[in-house]
């Protein structure tokens, strides 16, 4: 069988990179372990989030898919951070995962060009450092012009439940264990992380009335314009906390928990620490907040958020019945901890092609990077920009001003990690920029002239744009009056003060301006922030004209008198590929950039 492209793994990173090959027009085949399980939510039944939210907005102004999936099967919609601005909020919406799984899997079977493969990859065909396809365990081989790696946590896969130790990729799916041998064979640096997940709780063991109900907004947020499902029933979330108790029963047992035991070798995630991490650390603190969410519309499972573990079953069972309303509680299954191979990601280019080897790419967390939305945008990127190279056209490479999924990648290939890696609103220097709102401005036209975004669809934005743009102009000139406000004030002068709700604003409009409230909120979130933008323009140009430095791919920065040592060393690691990106290499100082800034210029 030959194929245009070969995407290895069926989760998130995985199908939106299947996607952009076929819809792009190329002969695609997805290569998987298990095909009843693809777009498998192997942790928390949820889509988006701070920073999150902003990932699945920006993947589907540019013909991704992670986000429609999500409006169509979700159960909860919210926005966070409401309080406060603009640049970080973030859409999160609870899905039914049942349904989720359901919805991609008939989405990439249906997809013409598409080719589902059931099987394991052992090893990759390789010739003079150029990829042309995959061997499988089955001994049968598949020629490809580029192949994606999208493995996810499956290459090594170990689960960990108190002294247990299981060879999963996820819980009840076998790992793949040969072609992380196979990378290491062919110079790959190959690192162990960790990561968890909570137990699953049966719904009808709860006393929800100890909770505090967290409700979904309405009218529901969506994360794409595509999506219209109009009002329905929303299913609650729940707040709740640990307390002294369930803190005793951990503390008591933490030589059982195959993370305080040694057993674990991998490094996990900072920012989402398991139940015994929590308690350790914060020993001060009597209680941490849990979060009870609901596994589907048409289940009793429950997802316990903020409760990971690798401590045996029955002692996370004995910890978490001490919590209000969960004395009867049951599992349906253990929380669990899982390491897992990862390739850290300085040995990519920005476009997601290893260094090593012409025509692979890897993309999720075979890259060190953790989440569903994360692994959704680099699977795109790659996709894109192994079609555009099969195209001999140009790559698609987004800076840290023009994306999220920007600063995603250039934190990766320049700052590699060896931890996993999650997106967060403060990693974005230019978040005011980079906000959900805009996200359609900064990158439709590039999903339009790609092919992914459609010619309805973008005639749908130019249509919302330009009816924007006029409100803009008009309401610099049209007064209203709002209630506990002596005289009437432009709209724009309104929109500007911290004291008014949009909403209030709306509500107040005349009569003959026919607008949806969400148009609206777009506007007067424009307006609001033009003169923080205007202020931010010179640190922007200074940060492209630093972009705009081109460094050649295979540099000797041996060559440069001035350098620090330390500098030419992580600089002949990492193979920048502008003065910019060196610039955020850690090792190398002002001083370095100033002397390789006038070599670059000297050339």
């Amino acid at each position: 069988m030959d194929f245009d492209l070969i995407i290895v793994g069926g989760g998130h990173a995985g199908c939106e990179a299947a996607l952009v090959g076929s819809r792009l027009g190329f002969n695609t085949a997805l290569i998987t372990l298990d095909k009843n399980r693809i777009s498998q939510m192997s942790c928390n039944p949820a889509v988006g989030g701070l920073a999150k939210g902003q990932l699945v907005r920006e993947i589907d102004a540019l013909g991704g898919e992670i986000g429609y999936c999500t409006d169509m099967t979700g159960i909860q919609f919210r926005v966070l951070n409401k309080s406060k601005g603009a640049a970080v909020r973030s859409h999160r919406a609870q899905v039914d995962r049942k349904r989720f799984r359901q919805f991609m899997t008939e989405t990439v079977n249906l997809q013409p060009k598409l080719t589902i493969i059931e099987g394991e990859v052992c090893k990759l065909l390789i010739q003079d450092k150029i990829c042309y396809g995959v061997g499988l365990v089955s001994r049968e081989t598949i020629n490809a012009k580029k192949v994606i790696l999208t493995s996810g946590t499956f290459l090594n896969g170990l689960i960990h439940i108190g002294e247990k130790k299981i060879p999963s990729g996820r819980m009840g799916e076998k790992p793949s264990t040969a072609l992380s041998s196979f990378l290491a064979d062919m110079g790959f640096e190959i690192g162990r992380l960790k990561t968890g997940t909570p137990p699953r709780l049966n719904g009808n063991t709860i006393d929800f009335s100890m909770f505090v109900v967290q409700e979904g907004d309405q009218p529901p947020p969506y994360f794409s314009n595509r999506s219209n499902r109009g009002n329905f029933n929303q299913i609650p979330c729940y707040l709740l906390y640990t307390n002294p108790s369930t803190h005793e029963i951990i503390l008591n047992n933490l030589q059982k928990s195959a993370l305080y035991s040694g057993r674990i070798n991998g490094i996990g995630p900072r920012y989402c620490p398991s139940i015994e991490d929590k308690v350790v650390r914060f020993k001060d603190k009597k209680r941490h907040q849990l979060f009870l969410e609901p596994e589907g519309s048409d289940t009793s499972e429950y997802y316990i958020n903020g409760f990971s573990s690798s401590l045996p079953e029955d002692i996370q069972l004995k910890a978490i019945r001490e919590v209000e309303g969960f004395t009867n509680v049951e599992f349906t299954q253990p929380g669990y901890a899982i390491e897992y191979d990862y390739l850290p990601p300085h040995q990519l280019k920005p476009t997601l092609e290893t260094k090593r080897i012409v025509g692979l790419y890897l993309a999720g967390q075979v890259n060190g990077t953790s989440g569903y939305e994360e692994a959704a945008a680099q699977g795109l990127m790659a996709g894109i920009n192994a079609v555009q190279k099969l195209r001999g056209e140009k790559p698609v490479v987004f800076d840290r001003s023009q994306a999220y999924i920007g600063v995603l990648i250039d934190d990766l290939v320049t700052k590699s990690t060896d931890e996993p890696y999650r997106m967060f609103t403060s990693r974005a220097e230019y978040r005011l920029y980079l906000r959900e709102d805009n996200a359609e401005d900064r990158l439709s036209q590039i999903g339009h002239q790609i092919g992914l975004v459609t010619d309805e669809t973008w005639d749908n934005f130019q249509k919302e744009k330009k009816l924007r743009q006029g409100l803009l102009r008009e309401f610099q000139k049209m007064k209203i009056k709002i209630p506990g406000i002596e005289k009437s004030i432009t709209v724009s002068e309104t929109a500007r003060r911290p004291d008014i709700d949009f909403y209030e604003i709306y509500k107040n409009l005349p009569s003959e301006v026919a607008v949806d409230f969400p148009v609206f909120e777009k506007v007067a979130i424009e307006i609001k922030y033009e003169g923080y933008l205007k202020r931010q323009e010179q640190q922007l140009q200074r940060f492209k004209k630093m972009e705009s430095m081109h460094i050649p791919e295979n540099f000797d920065y041996t060559e440069i008198r001035g350098l620090k040592k330390e500098a030419i060393e992580k600089l002949n690691r990492f193979k920048p590929n502008s003065l910019g990106q060196a610039s955020r290499i850690s090792g190398v100082s002002p001083g370095d950039i100033a002397v390789l800034m006038v070599h670059l210029r000297s050339r």
